[in-house]
C-alpha cells in the first residue's frame, strides 16, 4: 500500500527506538529532549542509557507486543456515523447487502455507487446498525483519499490495541490493522466515499475472510470480483414519506405541494432532506412556498442549509467537489454536463454531443461523466439520462463556483441550442417521426429554461411547431409558433422577412385549429406588410395573397376568396407567364374556389385548361400533369360526372405504371384514387378488388406499418362496409386502429379517423353502444388535442350526434346536433358546406322526433342555401331536395313531396347518371311516394326502367 510521503526533519533522527516489555507496568516513555542529550531511567529501564539527538524509549504493556493474529476485537469497536431519525425505502438494496453478510469463507467486496446525495452512506450506516449480521467487528473508514484510508486504518489498530497508539506512527498502525484483517474472519469493513479505486487497492489485497462494503460516486474501475450495486433515487411515495416524517415529527404541518416539491427535486434523498429540514425550521413556509422559492431563487436555495446542518453537505457543494475532480482530469466533461443541463433529463440522444469536440475527446469525457454517476447511459437506445437536479444546478449561475459562471453557462446554452437545431430532421418524411418524438422533450426543456429566445431557438420552435402541426397537434403547434413569432418580432422587428414567414406559419396553424378569424387577421397583416416591404409583385407577396384567399374560403367568404385568386392568376400570368408552374397553381386554387361557390362548371374549365397546358408545357408524363389530371377527375366526380372521373383515374393509373413503374408510391396513390371513384359510382366489387390489390402492393413495397399502407387498410374496410360485408369491415378497422396508434400515435388525426370509421362499422352492424363509446372517446380526444373549435372536433361532435340518432337516443341526438350547428355557424360561417350538413342533420333529427314543422323549416332553408352557395345541380343540393321531399311526405304534404322527388330524379339522371347510387335511391323514393297516393301505374314505370338497366 502506498501511503502519502512525509516531510523529513532537517534535524538528526534518533539512532535508537527500542520497545521493552514490562510485565504489568503501564506504558512509560523516557526521552532525551535536547541535542546531544542523554536519558536514563529507573524501574523497568534500570541500567539503560541512550545517547543521541532526541533519543526516545517507549515502554509498552506486554499485551501490545502480542502477535496481531492473537488479538480479538474488543466490545464496542464499531464506529458507525450517526443515523438520521427518518429512513425510508431501499428494501431491495438492503436485501442485497443482507446477502453479503451470508457469504462466508472468503473476502466479499460490495461496491454501492451512485450520484452524490443519493444516500449511499446513509443507507450503509442504516443497514450496518439495524440488521442482524453477527459481525465480530464493524469499522467505518472515510476513504476519500490515501491519507484518509491510512488514518482510518490507524484508528482501527488503535481501537484494537489502545496502548499501541502512543508508540507507533500512523503507517505502522495501519500495517497492524491490515495484518488483523488478513488473519481474522467475520468482520465488516466499510470504506466510505472512495474517490479512486487505487486508494483502497492494498486494503482489498490484504483482506482475509471478511466483508468489505464500498460507497462511491464511481461506477467503474473496481476489481473484477467486486459486486456493484447502483443506488437510484427514491420512489415518489418514499420521498413524500420522508418529507412528511421530517415535517410532522413535532406537530402537524401543512403538506400541500409536498409531492410536487419532491418531484421537482427529482426524489434525490439529500435534496429532499435539505428542503424538509429548511421547512421544519421555518413553520411559516409551506412546501408550495418553498417550491416557488426554488423556482425564483434557485442559486440561493441549492446552497442553503438549515441551521445546524453541515454547510458542505448541500447539493451544490457536494457536486462541486465532484466537478473539481473531473475538471482536473477531463475539463471537457464539465462542459458537456453544462450542455446536457439544457435538455430534458431522460433519453438524451448521445449524438447531440458529437460535434462539441473531436470524437475521441467527447467519448472520453462522456465516459468520465458515466464513471462519476453524473449521467446514466442506455446503450440499447444510444441515449443518456441526467438527474433533473444535477441539470438545475449546472445551469444555475453562482459567482462563487468556477463551474457555474455566467459566461460558462451562457455558452453552454448556445451550444445546446445549436446542437439541437442541427439534429432536427425533415418533418415531412414519416421515417423521421420517431426521431422527432425523441427530441420533443428536449426541445420543450430548452424552451422552458430559456427566458429570452434567440434566432436559433426561434428556428427550433418554428420547425417543431411544423412537425406538431403535421401530426394534428394544433394547440401545441400554435403555442410554439406564437413563441417563435414573439421572439423574432423582438429580435428582428415585425416586418423582417423571417418574421413574416413565422407569422404566416402561425396563421396557417390557426386555420387548421378552426380559429379562422385569427388566421384572417394575421394573413391580412402579412399581406399588407409584404406589399409594403417587398412590393406587390414579389413571389412572397403573391403567396400571402393566395393564403389569405384560401382562408377567406374556409370562412365561407367565397366571393372575397375568388377575387383574390383571380387577381393572383392575373398577376402571375403577367409576371411569370401563363405556362409557369406557379401560375398553374394559382389557376388550380381559383378552380377550387369556384367549386366552393357552386360554380362547378367554371371550376372544370380551369382544371381542363391546367391539364391541357401541363401536357403541352411539361409533357403528358410529367408528375404535375398527372396531378392536374387527378384534380380534374375529382372535379368531374363532384359534378356527378363519375364516369368521366373514372376514365381519367384509369388513364392516370396506366400512365403512372408506364412512367413510374407499378410499385412507385405515386402509382399506388393513383390506384387508390381509382378504387375510390369505383366506389362512388356504385361499382363496389371493382372498388374492393382494386383496394385489395393496392393494400397487398403497399404492404409489399412500403411495409405493413407505413402510413400509406394504413390508408389502404382504412379504404378497403370502408369498401367492405359499402358492400354490406360489415364483419370484414369491422375486423380490418380493428386491425388498423391499433397499428395507427402504435405508428402515428394515439392523438394523430389519422388515428382519430380510424376510430371514427370503426364506430361507423359498429353502427352498420347494429352494435350501437360500442359505436357511441368510440365516438364519445373520439370527441373527447379531439377536444383535448385539437381544441373545441377545430373542424375535425366539430365533425366528431356531428358523428356522435348521428350515432345517438341511430341508436334511438333522439333527445341526445337533437341536443348534440343543435350544439354542433351553433358551433359551426360561429366557427365556419352560416354558408360553409359543413354548416349546411349540420343543419341538414338537425332537420332529420327533428323529423325523427316528430317535430315535422321545425324539420321542414330547416330543410327549406338548407335547400335554398345550397342552391345559392353550391348551385342547383350539386350532389349535396340534390340530397337537400330529397330530404325536404321526405319531410313533406311525413307531414302529409304528398303533392309537394312528389313534385320535389320528380325534379330530383330528373336532375340526378342528367347530372349523376341513371346508375349512380344516389339516382337509384331517389328513384325508389319517388316510387314509394307514388304508391302512397295510389298512383301505381306511375310507380311501376320507374321500377321497370330500373330493372331494364
Amino acid at each position: 500500500m502506498k501511503w502519502p510521503s512525509r516531510k523529513r526533519s532537517s534535524k538528526p533522527q534518533p539512532i535508537t527506538e527500542m520497545f521493552t516489555p514490562a510485565s504489568s507496568a503501564p506504558t512509560v516513555s523516557i526521552e532525551a529532549a535536547g541535542d546531544r542529550s542523554i536519558a536514563t531511567g529507573g524501574g523497568g529501564f534500570s541500567g539503560i542509557a541512550l545517547t543521541g539527538d532526541n533519543a526516545r524509549v517507549v515502554q509498552l504493556p506486554a499485551e501490545a507486543l502480542r502477535p496481531v493474529a492473537e488479538i480479538d476485537a474488543p466490545p464496542g469497536l464499531a464506529n458507525l456515523p450517526g443515523r438520521p431519525l427518518q429512513f425510508v425505502g431501499r428494501d431491495d438494496v438492503l436485501q442485497k447487502l443482507d446477502a453479503v453478510s451470508a457469504d462466508t469463507g472468503r473476502v466479499v467486496v460490495h461496491a454501492l455507487h451512485g450520484l452524490g446525495g443519493i444516500g449511499k452512506s446513509t443507507l450503509v450506516a442504516h443497514w450496518a446498525a439495524t440488521r442482524r449480521n453477527g459481525y465480530v467487528a464493524i469499522r467505518w473508514i472515510t476513504a476519500d483519499s490515501p491519507a484518509g484510508v491510512e488514518q482510518g486504518l490507524a484508528g482501527f489498530a488503535a481501537a484494537l490495541q489502545p496502548g499501541s497508539a502512543q508508540a507507533l506512527v500512523a503507517a505502522e498502525l495501519a500495517e497492524r490493522a491490515l495484518q488483523w484483517l488478513a488473519t481474522h474472519t467475520g468482520w465488516l469493513l466499510i470504506l466510505d466515499n472512495v474517490n479512486d479505486p487505487a486508494d483502497i487497492a492494498a486494503v482489498l489485497a490484504r483482506a482475509g475472510n471478511g466483508h468489505v462494503v464500498i460507497t462511491s460516486r464511481l461506477s467503474t474501475g473496481w476489481q473484477t470480483d467486486t459486486s456493484t450495486v447502483r443506488l437510484d433515487v427514491l420512489e415518489p411515495a418514499e420521498s413524500l414519506q420522508l418529507v412528511t416524517d421530517i415535517l410532522t415529527a413535532g406537530s402537524p404541518r401543512e403538506l400541500d405541494g409536498a409531492a410536487d416539491l419532491c418531484a421537482e427535486l427529482g426524489h434525490l434523498p439529500l435534496a429532499v432532506e435539505q428542503a424538509a429540514a429548511y421547512l421544519a425550521q421555518n413553520p411559516l413556509t409551506t412546501p408550495r412556498a418553498y417550491l416557488e422559492l426554488l423556482t425564483q431563487y434557485p442559486s440561493d436555495m441549492y446552497v442553503h442549509a438549515a441551521v445546524g446542518a453541515r454547510p458542505e453537505r448541500t447539493i451544490a457543494r457536494i457536486w462541486r467537489v465532484t466537478l473539481d475532480r473531473i475538471a482536473a482530469v477531463r475539463p471537457l466533461a464539465v462542459d458537456l454536463l453544462r450542455v446536457l443541463a439544457w435538455y430534458g433529463p431522460n433519453s438524451i440522444p448521445a449524438s447531440l454531443l458529437d460535434d462539441l469536440d473531436d470524437p475521441p475527446a467527447v467519448t472520453a469525457a462522456v465516459g468520465v461523466l458515466i464513471a462519476y454517476s453524473l449521467i446514466t447511459p442506455d446503450p440499447a437506445t444510444a441515449t443518456v439520462s441526467v438527474h433533473r437536479l444535477v441539470q438545475a444546478v449546472a445551469r444555475t449561475t453562482d459567482p462563487d463556483d468556477p463551474h457555474r459562471t455566467v459566461i460558462a453557462i451562457g455558452n453552454a446554452r448556445i451550444r445546446a441550442a445549436t446542437a439541437l437545431h442541427d439534429a432536427l430532421p425533415d418533418w415531412n418524411n414519416p421515417a423521421n417521426w420517431p426521431t422527432w418524438r425523441l427530441l420533443l422533450p428536449h426541445i420543450e426543456a430548452l424552451t422552458n429554461h430559456t427566458a429570452h429566445g434567440t434566432r436559433i431557438t426561434a428556428a427550433i420552435l418554428d420547425a417543431t411547431a411544423g412537425f406538431l402541426h403535421n401530426q394534428g397537434s394544433s394547440i401545441r403547434a400554435i403555442d410554439l409558433f406564437h413563441h417563435a413569432l414573439t421572439d423574432l418580432e423582438r429580435i428582428l422587428g415585425p416586418e423582417d422577412p423571417e418574421t413574416l414567414s413565422s407569422r404566416h406559419n402561425l396563421a396557417d396553424a390557426y386555420l387548421s385549429a378552426g380559429r379562422v378569424g385569427d388566421a384572417i387577421i394575421l394573413h391580412e397583416q402579412n399581406l399588407t406588410s409584404r406589399e409594403r416591404v417587398l412590393g406587390t409583385d414579389h413571389p412572397h407577396t403573391l403567396f400571402s395573397r393566395s393564403s389569405l384567399a384560401n382562408t377567406y374560403e374556409s370562412a365561407g367568404r367565397v366571393e372575397e376568396a375568388i377575387l383574390l385568386h383571380e387577381q393572383n392568376v392575373t398577376d402571375r400570368e403577367r409576371i411569370l407567364g401563363s405556362d409557369d408552374p406557379h401560375t398553374m397553381l394559382s389557376r388550380h386554387n381559383l378552380a377550387y374556389a369556384y367549386k366552393s361557390a357552386g360554380r362547378v362548371g367554371e371550376a372544370i374549365v380551369l382544371h381542363e385548361l391546367n391539364v391541357a397546358d401541363s401536357v403541352r408545357v411539361l409533357g403528358p408524363d410529367h408528375p404535375d400533369t398527372l396531378t392536374y389530371r387527378n384534380n380534374l377527375a375529382y372535379a368531374y366526380k363532384s359534378a356527378g360526372r363519375v364516369g368521366e372521373a373514372i376514365v381519367l383515374h384509369e388513364l392516370n393509373v396506366a400512365d403512372s405504371v408506364r412512367v413510374l413503374g407499378p410499385d412507385h408510391p405515386d402509382t399506388l396513390t393513383a390506384r387508390n384514387n381509382l378504387a375510390n371513384a369505383y366506389l362512388s359510382a356504385g361499382r363496389v366489387s371493382e372498388a374492393i378488388r382494386s383496394h385489395e390489390q393496392n393494400l397487398a402492393d403497399r404492404e409489399r413495397v412500403l411495409g405493413p406499418d407505413d402510413p400509406e399502407t394504413l390508408v389502404s387498410c382504412n379504404n378497403l374496410a370502408n369498401a367492405y362496409k359499402s358492400a354490406g360485408h360489415v364483419d370484414e369491415a369491422i375486423a380490418l378497422h380493428r386491425q388498423t386502429l391499433p397499428r395507427r396508434e402504435r405508428v402515428l400515435g394515439a392523438d394523430h388525426p389519422h388515428t382519430l379517423v380510424s376510430r371514427n370509421n370503426l364506430a361507423y362499422a359498429y353502427e352498420a352492424a347494429g352494435r350501437a353502444d360500442e359505436a357511441i363509446a368510440l365516438h364519445e372517446q373520439n370527441l373527447a380526444d379531439s377536444v383535448r388535442v385539437l381544441g373545441p373549435d377545430h373542424p375535425d372536433t366539430l365533425t366528431s361532435q356531428n358523428n356522435l350526434a348521428y350515432a345517438y340518432l341511430s341508436a334511438g337516443r333522439v333527445g341526445s341526438a337533437i341536443v348534440s346536433h343543435e350544439q354542433n350547428l351553433t358551433n359551426r355557424e360561429r366557427v365556419l360561417g352560416a354558408d360553409h358546406p359543413h354548416t349546411l350538413i349540420s343543419r341538414n342533420n338537425l332537420a332529420n333529427a327533428y323529423k325523427t322526433a316528430g317535430r315535422l314543422g321545425e324539420a321542414i323549416a330547416l330543410h327549406e332553408q338548407n335547400l335554398a342555401d345550397r342552391q345559392r352557395v353550391l348551385g342547383f345541380e350539386d350532389p349535396d343540393t340534390l340530397i337537400s331536395r330529397h330530404n325536404l321531399a321526405d319531410a313533406y311526405e311525413a307531414a302529409g304534404q304528398t303533392c309537394k313531396a312528389i313534385a320535389l322527388h320528380e325534379r330530383n330524379l330528373d336532375d340526378a339522371v342528367r347530372v349523376l347518371g341513371p346508375g349512380h347510387l344516389s339516382t337509384v335511391s331517389f328513384r325508389n323514393s319517388l316510387v314509394n311516394a307514388y304508391k302512397s297516393v295510389g298512383r301505381l301505374g306511375e310507380a311501376i314505370a320507374p321500377s321497370s326502367s330500373e330493372r331494364g338497366r
